[in-house]
């Protein structure tokens, strides 16, 4: 009796040391991500919030706590202006490259769907743009919206006598501008994760209800448009939170102008931090639109 107890007792303490050993491995691979985490995301974000509280100046090198006074200068003081056309910007940009993105993407996808002919040719060509840097294809964007020469300039002449089109420094155009430069590298894409969704979908249900008599158009808005739910919303939610955060093409097309006209909020900040030398100002905008984004993601997530 006694050698079986300590027999059990041996086993067991041998199946803990496992699990140790297995738990300490686990760490150890989690580990470099984690130290990752800590040093250039969660220090960097957590330090934010420490200077928006302090009058950093980069021409200076005092720098002294002043409290809440770069937040009273952000809601109550000459700041609260800029931070609400920045919002009403960042907002304006993120519907309509969310809109043209998604609805376009399904649109090419419902197209690609029914060819084979060159299909992986032309879907490889859709989606070029997405994966070339922002930056370098802002600069070939900037090129075909020239407001003489540029493709697109000559496109809308040839069919509508439009002439010379400022589509960049333009009060009402250049917004318009930046939201089908980011549609164009978006909407390929959101075509291909379309196409996933839609080739695992049952030709079954399009079967049965044609049997039914449903013509195209019902299958798609009874069928399709239901199964690819999940799909939409995926797309949605990522596409929204990256639009929230654009900055690169901002700062290749437009430069924020004309007269602030697309100075969305994180292009903002960087006025702040790097022409105006106000660190502290820049970290106060900084962490209000961080809370700002971690409660539309609380909140988009609750709601899917």
């Amino acid at each position: 009796m006694d050698q079986a107890r300590s027999l059990g007792t041996r086993r067991g303490a041998r199946q803990t040391a496992l699990k140790r050993k297995e738990k300490l491995i686990q760490f150890l691979f989690a580990a470099p991500a984690l130290i990752f985490f800590i040093v250039f995301i969660y220090y960097p974000i957590l330090d934010l919030f420490r200077i928006s509280f302090t009058d950093w100046n980069a021409v200076r090198t005092d720098i002294e706590y002043v409290g809440w006074k770069n937040y009273r200068w952000l809601f109550a003081g000459s700041g609260a202006d800029n931070l609400a056309a920045s919002l009403k910007v960042t907002i304006l940009y993120t519907m309509g490259e969310l809109a043209c993105s998604l609805i376009g993407g399904l649109c090419l996808a419902l197209l690609f769907n029914r060819m084979t002919r060159y299909f992986s040719v032309l879907r490889g060509l859709t989606v070029l743009p997405k994966y070339i840097a922002a930056s370098s294809s802002a600069v070939v964007f900037v090129w075909m919206m020239n407001s003489r020469q540029g493709i697109l300039t000559y496109v809308m002449d040839a069919i509508f006598s439009t002439g010379e089109i400022r589509w960049l420094n333009s009060m009402p155009l250049a917004l318009v501008s930046l939201i089908i430069f980011a549609a164009w590298r978006g909407m390929g894409y959101a075509m291909i994760i379309y196409l996933s969704a839609m080739r695992s979908i049952s030709q079954d249900y399009y079967e049965a209800a044609a049997l039914d008599g449903a013509n195209g158009v019902q299958r798609f808005f009874r069928i399709t448009v239901p199964m690819l739910s999940p799909t939409i919303l995926f797309l949605g939610v990522t596409s929204f939170l990256s639009s929230m955060k654009v900055y690169q093409s901002v700062d290749v097309l437009t430069e924020g102008g004309p007269y602030e006209a697309t100075s969305v909020i994180v292009y903002w900040v960087y006025e702040l931090a790097f022409r105006d030398f106000r660190m502290d100002r820049a970290a106060t905008v900084g962490c209000v639109f961080f809370i700002i984004l971690m409660i539309l993601t609380v909140l988009t997530m609750k709601w899917s």
